[in-house]
């Protein structure tokens, strides 16, 4: 069964205030990740119809800074599905309220995966219908292939990281 990017397509506008900003005057990109985070989810249930979990969030691309009296405009649409696994593709457009100038400030690829270990996608083709989705698309086997060989050596390296106290505490 297919679905179009479109079909999945969710489009969010955020003005950039004050309590966004951070010593840079610019938006906090821990701020940007909460709103891409969020918002991403909702392409991804309108595939599984069914709770997912962020799984990754990769190719994450910082392009250029919001501002004081910028709007960004996040677009997110699916990009790729696997058997419980959807990435969705994310990008915010900035605007300049005050000039009307637009910009790309923002990429990257969320995977998330259905929750419900006895659930899968009943989808199995994301269709593409414009140059920017055919293009977005084109690579999605290639990344999800890349995704799954880093799992495998995260794996090891994740083993390695301790969870004891990093300091001394003192006896008595």
């Amino acid at each position: 069964m297919k679905i179009t990017c479109n079909d999945t397509l969710s489009v969010s506008i955020h003005r950039v205030l004050t309590r966004d900003l951070n010593e840079h005057q610019t938006v906090f990109g821990g701020r940007i990740l909460e709103i891409v985070d969020s918002a991403a989810s909702i392409p991804a249930m309108k595939v599984a119809r069914s709770t997912v979990v962020t799984a990754s969030l990769d190719h994450i691309h910082f392009i250029r800074p919001f501002h004081l009296q910028d709007s960004m405009c996040m677009e997110a649409y699916v990009s790729g599905i696997g058997h419980r696994s959807i990435e969705v593709f994310v990008k915010i457009v900035g605007e300049n309220l005050m000039t009307g100038e637009r910009f790309l400030g923002f990429t990257c690829f969320m995977t998330f995966v259905v929750e419900d270990p006895h659930k899968s996608v009943s989808y199995d083709e994301v269709v593409a219908e414009n140059d920017e989705q055919h293009t977005v698309i084109a690579d999605y086997l290639q990344r999800k292939q890349a995704r799954t060989t880093a799992k495998k050596a995260d794996s090891s390296f994740i083993k390695s990281i301790s969870t004891k106290k990093p300091w001394k505490t003192s006896q008595k």
